[in-house]
């Protein structure tokens, strides 16, 4: 069986993993010695699996060591039965620097400490480094990144938009009479699109030092500018098109958009996210916010869950370290991009400008996505409640009385102690 025909079928059978046999198979790995890794990741779209997969094999090639990947769509519940049934797995992806404070601020830590033999928290790019750490100590490693405040559009059909600005981009749909690709259905995370899309309003709209209170949940909802941001994506989008998406699946959306289907011309999002739609690169081109505007990223983390075995941190290691990272930007149908700040090349035209956007000399400060700053329970709120002004639209006062009323129940302080968002240099 060739590489690309192996990766192909080792994604298909682990999609098909029930809850049960996940963690049945993560107490049968327990204790089974040092040259045995188990490891948690949501990566389940064949393209994302198979990068992530290649980066693997090379590990398993060098070191002998077998790694057993279980992937899943509900990662957060399934890690969190897991750990309550005293059976984690060696290592997990944790997809927000939120779910990292979760594991290791508790009395006694789910996650472990990476020292400096393990991981260089120097070699990565801010805000990842400092959201990885918890009182000085580095629990996690960023594995991938991406920048989420970009426009999408077609080349062919299309004509290039001249800015990124909210007020261009108004100007921009109605000269062209074009709507945008939204879809808001996602499983258990459903609304996160939207949510990722207020928060880039906020961002560009407010600027970064209220956005980072918000976040951080210092700012009320309540405020006028959060508010604000909520009308001006409902005016962007279109009160049909944003009524339709509550019923439209994200990855629907996107097919639709790589389809041309009638109605469908733009996206907003992080190139990983709408990776199925952009596999015709270069007929798929974005634009990105102007000169030193403020960005929004987005990042997944490994961290480690259990002390015993040695082979975990040679893994954590080597996937944080420069090969394996560009091992993984070279992939085949990879749309990830590196916290790394050294060593790192990216082959085509679409991965050299995102992954300039990305560095201190671009002058863009990062920010990482406001929903993935705040507890479990406040962003999935948040969710609900895009879905709510989705399908319904209403009164924004009353909705954000309610995730306030949200967020005060669970207290203010809900993220990490990291800088939120980081400026160049």
């Amino acid at each position: 069986m060739t590489t690309p025909e192996r990766r192909t079928a080792v994604a298909r059978l682990v999609q098909l993993l029930t809850v049960t046999a996940l963690l049945a198979g993560l107490v049968a790995c327990a204790g089974s010695g040092d040259r045995h890794v188990t490891v948690m990741v949501p990566w389940t779209a064949q393209d994302e699996f198979g990068a992530f997969y290649s980066v693997v094999e090379d590990f398993e090639h060098d070191t002998g060591i077998q790694v057993d990947v279980q992937v899943t769509r509900a990662l957060t519940q399934q890690l969190d039965a897991a750990v309550a049934a005293d059976a984690p797995p060696d290592l997990a992806v944790l997809p927000s620097p939120a779910a990292i404070a979760h594991y290791a601020r508790r009395s006694a830590p789910d996650l472990e400490r990476l020292d400096g033999k393990t991981v260089d928290p120097g070699a990565y790019l801010e805000p990842f480094r400092g959201l990885a750490q918890v009182n000085g100590a580095t629990y996690a490693v960023p594995v991938k990144i991406d920048v989420k405040s970009l426009v999408w559009y077609d080349t062919e059909t299309t004509d290039t938009p001249r800015t990124r600005s909210t007020e261009a981009l108004h100007a921009f749909v109605r000269q062209g009479r074009l709507d945008w690709c939204l879809g808001l259905a996602s499983g258990p995370t459903s609304g996160w699109p939207g949510a990722d899309w207020i928060a880039d309003i906020v961002l560009a709209d407010a600027g970064t030092q209220v956005y980072a209170s918000w976040a951080a949940g210092r700012l009320p909802w309540t405020d006028s500018a959060i508010a604000r941001a909520w009308t001006r994506w409902r005016d962007l989008v279109g009160t049909a098109t944003l009524k339709k998406a509550s019923e439209v699946g994200f990855t629907e959306a996107t097919q639709a958009m790589a389809a041309r289907e009638p109605g469908c011309r733009l996206a907003h999002g992080a190139r990983s996210a709408l990776a199925a739609a952009l596999r015709k690169e270069p007929r798929f081109d974005f634009v990105a916010p102007a000169a030193r505007a403020p960005l929004e990223v987005s990042g997944d983390f490994i961290g480690m869950f259990t002390d015993d075995n040695p082979a975990a941190r040679d893994f954590v290691h080597y996937l944080s370290g420069a090969r394996a990272q560009q091992t993984w930007v070279d992939a085949a149908g990879s749309a990830a991009f590196s916290a790394r700040t050294d060593g790192i090349v990216y082959r085509n035209a679409a991965q050299q400008r995102i992954a300039a956007l990305l560095k201190p000399a671009s002058g863009h400060p990062l920010c990482f996505g406001a929903a993935d700053m705040m507890s479990p329970d406040t962003a999935a709120a948040f969710y609900r409640a895009v879905l709510d002004y989705a399908d319904e639209g209403g009164d924004v006062t009353k909705l954000m009385d309610r995730l306030q009323q949200v967020q005060t129940s669970l207290g203010a302080e809900q993220v990490p102690q990291g800088d939120i968002c980081s400026g160049p240099g």
